[in-house]
């Protein structure tokens, strides 16, 4: 058959000699050992010190050969970005690839030069094997493959966000922050590995891999669909949210994490508030007939009243002040948050039928007791409006104020005192925020600024976020740790100073606030006004005495169940005067309230009633 040769067929039996092998011992290991190349493919090592658990690992391997497997001995502190899973490798689908490795966010895991392994009866099965640092047989092996600078798939480093520098900004309160432009979003969002660790840490466990997904994309309609699918101020957060998001981010814990909140931001200062209402709808649901009332038109309050009004439910909003917004309109100042944004976030809310009664005060124009009677259910989303004292000798002097009373009066642009001087009590951003907007207004009427901060905390423990400090101090104010106030020096009636004391510690063995301080260590820092910037607590006169004594506090902050109701059936309560001062804490709080309000507006309890 043309030019191809068939040898010979051999005999019948010679497949018979193939049974000799059987009883020759199995081959599982090389005849002679061989060492692997450096940068060889072998078996996996896991650092579980550096290992975080994220999963980045699993979800990259197309062949589906990584499992996630909790380990309970291991710490798991989500808000913080630690999980106690760890990957075990399915050798029967793995095909070495390495990608694994290439796309570990904190670069624990590597391949190994063992490649060599035999199984015992149990294991032939399955090669399933939960990698540590001591390897497959606990011998050193040494490290094959790795992450190194010329395979490394993630850029460490975020992209820079241009911010005016202090000499531009010190004069007035326009928006320090410029926001990314197209191309700096998209090479940000390019940087996210999709591991969902900013999820879990989120308060309101927002999705931000997806929207961030969707910005890579390009796809800015998708993100801010993504976005308000938990959060309907997404304009405040995407500027002033706490972003511990960043803080859990895998990609933070060995580089500089995602700029998840400017990403938000970016997102959201693309379209108008009538785009952003049309891009995520208006549900179509018939009216429940129910109505709620919600006290104060904060994050928490108008929170609640979206999800209630998207859900058919008629809500009203009361707000004692001229404008609606609570504390982030009045205790943020507009360089950090513009107030044009918030209204963007409240326009939104109120175009899903909310209705928002400002200047009314509850307790002075509508009582408690009316809301319970004139509606189905009533929430609580009070700030913290009024601001604690130290009650040093001199505190009661007419030119010592409080940071929120400041902050109030810069906001609404009423008659203010500017001193040559002052002293701001305090290391939080509250005390940052009255030392800055003071700066500025002093830089405009004396062309200088003199603006001291006394903070007890030493600045490794600051209380106030780390760019706000660096900022005030490019802004010409000085900032003084571990001082502790002692009294408001009054010369025949006029405040001159503070005098403060070296601080020694701040708490004792039991962790109880107790301060000790160096009298050996005495300083006058001069001030014609100081300001108090210690905390801040609710009003609650205006629920009336006998509403405030049956419901139920703890050191000032009203107790509520887990989802958000208190000891009153009728009532709810949410936002910062059930957990402090935290916009997107508030934000959940609103949510969960919403959740559980809602659930009671269409349960038997209250049909029953209605009857």
């Amino acid at each position: 058959m043309g030019d191809i040769e068939y040898k010979k067929a051999g005999s019948i039996l010679n497949p018979l000699k193939n049974l000799s092998f059987f009883a020759r011992p199995a081959v599982t290991e090389p005849l002679e050992p061989r060492r692997a190349a450096l940068r060889y493919r072998g078996f996996h090592l896991n650092d579980w010190e550096r290992c975080v658990g994220c999963s980045t690992c699993q979800k990259v391997c197309d062949n589906a050969a990584i499992t996630m497997v909790r380990v309970p001995s291991l710490p798991n502190d989500e808000l913080h970005g630690v999980r106690n899973l760890r990957p075990a490798i399915d050798y029967g689908r793995c095909c070495w690839c390495a990608l694994c490795v290439d796309l570990c966010p904190t670069g624990s895991i590597s391949l190994s030069r063992e490649y060599v392994h035999t199984c015992t009866d149990d294991e032939l099965s399955s090669y399933f094997v939960l990698p540590d640092p001591k390897g497959m047989h606990k011998e050193h092996f040494g490290e094959g493959w790795n992450k190194a600078s010329e395979n490394d798939l993630i850029d460490p480093v975020r992209q820079p966000m241009a911010e005016l520098d202090a000499g531009q900004r010190i004069d007035h309160f326009g928006e320090i922050v410029h926001g990314y432009d197209r191309q700096q979003a998209i090479i940000e969002a390019s940087r996210c590995v999709q591991c969902g660790m900013c999820h879990e840490a989120c308060p309101t466990h927002m999705d931000a891999p997806e929207y961030i997904r969707a910005i890579w994309q390009d796809d800015l309609e998708e993100a801010v669909r993504q976005i308000y699918n938990t959060n309907p101020f997404a304009h405040t957060c995407g500027r002033v949210c706490t972003h511990r998001c960043e803080t859990a981010c895998s990609i933070g814990k060995r580089g500089e994490p995602i700029a998840i909140r400017w990403l938000k931001r970016y997102a959201m200062d693309a379209f108008t508030p009538e785009q952003v209402r049309d891009i995520v709808g208006t549900p179509q649901v018939a009216p429940s007939g129910r109505r709620i009332a919600i006290v104060g038109s904060g994050p928490a309050g108008l929170t609640a009243a979206y999800d209630l009004a998207r859900q058919g439910h008629q809500v009203t909003v009361f707000e004692g002040l001229d404008k609606p917004g609570g504390m982030p309109r009045w205790g943020i100042p507009e360089y950090r948050l513009p107030y044009e944004r918030l209204d963007a976030d409240i326009a939104v809310i109120e175009a899903m039928g909310v209705q928002i009664r400002c200047n009314t005060w509850v307790g002075r124009d509508i009582g408690m007791s009316q809301l319970q009677d004139d509606f189905d259910a009533v929430l609580l989303g009070l700030g913290l409006q009024l601001g604690r004292s130290t009650r040093i000798p001199g505190a009661d002097h007419p030119a010592v104020l409080k940071a929120v009373e400041v902050l109030r009066r810069v906001t609404d642009g009423s008659p203010f005192g500017v001193p040559r001087s002052a002293v701001v009590i305090g290391g939080g951003n509250v005390a940052m925020d009255a030392a800055r907007s003071l700066a500025r207004l002093q830089r405009r009427t004396f062309g200088q600024v003199q603006v001291t901060v006394s903070a007890l905390e030493d600045f490794e423990h600051f209380l106030a976020d780390p760019e706000e400090v660096r900022e005030a101090n490019e802004e010409g104010i000085l900032i003084l740790p571990s001082r502790g106030p002692q009294e408001c020096v009054i010369e025949d009636g006029r405040l001159v100073g503070l005098t403060t004391l070296g601080v020694i510690s701040i708490f004792d063995e039991q962790h109880r606030f107790a301060p000790r301080y160096d009298e050996r260590d005495r300083q006058l820092h001069e001030g014609e006004m100081i300001i108090e910037a210690i905390g801040q607590m609710t009003d609650t006169g205006l629920l009336g005495e006998e509403l405030t004594e049956a419901l139920e506090w703890n050191r000032g902050r009203l107790q509520v169940d887990a989802d958000g109701r208190t000891s009153q059936p009728w009532l709810w309560a949410a936002g910062d005067m059930v957990h402090g001062p935290d916009v997107v804490h508030a934000v959940a709080d609103g949510h969960r309230a919403a959740r559980s309000i809602h659930r009671y507006l269409t349960s038997d309890a209250i049909q029953e009633k209605a009857s």
